[in-house]
């Protein structure tokens, strides 16, 4: 890998590119998905290749080639420097200065997920499929899925860093209807359940055999709930939607390629300026939230990322005020403020871009029982169903998948099809409470996606249940 990296490096700087760096990744990703008591999806797949990355009189250029060979990687560096000097116009662009970093980092894994064979990944699914069956239950599904990253870097300026990646999630979905009426449930999230940077021992502490009684019956249940009345109140939200809320309102619109406007594709761009740092009040005092790449666990976690920067956490709210933006060294260059840390790409066909790491609320103090206590009337919403929000990442809706009536501190009736709305720095503006560290949690998603070409990355969010005042909940009149 190294000596395949060093000759796209070479025949790059001898083609006239002032900086270069080359990525070799190798990629294994296997799924295994059944649905109605059979086998509905089974894939394991490999990837591999080299992508080069250069810079030629300002302007980026990037090839890639599949072939493992000196040739291959000689001929993806020439391209990706043919690629920068056709770009139109003058180009200055910058890179902040880092130390050449060296090293290797790999994920900790107590039990190999490709080790456990596929005929036991099935049996789980299918033991958990058919543990979903229930009174009107007419969708069961069950997945598995692993991924195991080996990359390594190596620049002009003398970085050479090596990481494997190892992710393992699981999940369970079902579907209940009745005349006319659907509803679903999922654990332990929605949209192709969790993931976790770690080995086949995540999927056992999910326990989905047995958590799949109580999703059926829930979902059964909600057939028969009341739908969730429209109106103004108090809306404590659980970890998984805040860890959501996070994503969409706070990860997406402190990318800075976005604030800029030099990337907008599929999440749009950003309400933020690059004046907002310092000063901006994002919401209320109790909203703290750490981009934080050395989070064990994460799905976002490495010791460095795609352009080489070394791994730290970086405070992107604190006390509701902005104090941080998600950059590439480039754009840190450009606000003059940061060094990078935030590149990440989609295997070795793809060129880095700003992603989020692991962006977290961080905890505050008691349990959610503590958060419903002070609540009179108010809802408790759980689980994501749907999301909108639009493309300067102000105006949002959100729905859940489940929500219970809050009356004098306690849960009461179950409602159906709960959603609510609001406005970025309004709605974190009414932060009220976020619950301690002992009901904090890690939320693996595997689906943002950004660029053209298509990428998605892979983040992990920790959040706790949350507390809102004056929430627009349902369709205002």
């Amino acid at each position: 890998m190294r000596d395949l990296c060093a000759a796209a490096v070479d025949a790059a700087t001898s083609a006239g590119a002032e900086y270069a760096d080359a990525r070799v990744v190798l990629k294994r990703n296997q799924l295994v998905a059944t649905k109605n008591g059979r086998v509905d999806r089974m894939m394991d797949a490999e990837s591999e290749g080299i992508g080069v990355r250069v810079l030629v009189n300002g302007a980026w250029g990037f090839a890639g080639d599949r072939r493992l060979t000196a040739e291959g990687a000689r001929e993806a560096a020439v391209r990706a420097c043919t690629f920068a000097r056709a770009a139109a116009g003058k180009h200055s662009r910058a890179l902040t200065t880092i130390e050449p970093q060296s090293g290797r980092h790999q994920s900790p894994v107590e039990r190999d997920p490709f080790a456990v064979s596929l005929a036991d990944k099935v049996d789980l699914c299918l033991r958990a499929d058919e543990a979903l069956a229930g009174t009107d239950v007419i969708v069961r599904q069950a997945m598995v899925r692993a991924q195991r990253e080996h990359k390594l870097l190596l620049s002009s300026e003398g970085t050479e860093v090596e990481q494997v990646l190892t992710e393992c999630g699981a999940g369970i979905d079902c579907a209940a209807a009745r005349n006319g009426m659907f509803q679903m449930r999922s654990y332990p999230s929605a949209h192709i359940g969790s993931s976790c940077q770690a080995g086949w021992e995540y999927v056992d502490e999910l326990r989905l055999v047995d958590e799949a009684p109580r999703v059926a019956e829930q979902a059964a249940a909600l057939l028969r709930a009341d739908p969730c009345p429209d109106g103004i109140t108090t809306v404590v939200l659980d970890g998984d939607q805040v860890a959501l809320q996070v994503h969409e309102s706070v990860g997406h619109p402190t990318e800075l390629d976005r604030v800029y406007g030099t990337e907008a594709s599929y999440a749009g761009t950003s309400f933020l300026k690059p004046g907002d740092l310092g000063s901006l009040r994002y919401g209320s005092e109790l909203m703290n939230i750490t981009a934080d790449p050395t989070t064990p666990g994460g799905l976002g976690s490495f010791a460095f990322d795609d352009e080489g920067v070394p791994a730290e956490p970086t405070p992107v709210v604190e006390a509701g005020k902005l104090t941080g933006f998600l950059t590439s060294r480039e754009t840190a260059a450009r606000m003059g403020a940061g060094t990078g840390g935030s590149m990440r790409a989609d295997g070795w066909n793809r060129m880095p871009l700003v992603r989020m790491t692991n962006l977290h609320i961080e905890p505050g103090q008691g349990t959610l029982d503590d958060l419903l206590t002070d609540v009179d009337n108010g809802i408790y919403m759980e689980t994501n169903r749907s999301w909108s929000i639009d493309d300067k990442r102000l105006n949002f809706q959100f729905g859940t998948q489940i929500a219970w009536e809050i009356k004098d501190g306690k849960l009461g009736r179950m409602l159906r099809d709960a959603t609510y709305t609001g406005i970025t720095p309004e709605f974190w503006g009414s932060l009220d409470a976020v619950a301690g560290r002992e009901a904090w949690r890690l939320y693996g998603l595997t689906n943002c996606g950004k660029g053209q070409p298509g990428q998605s990355a892979h983040v992990s969010h920790g959040a706790a249940p949350a507390r809102f005042r004056n929430v627009q909940v349902g369709v205002k009149p």
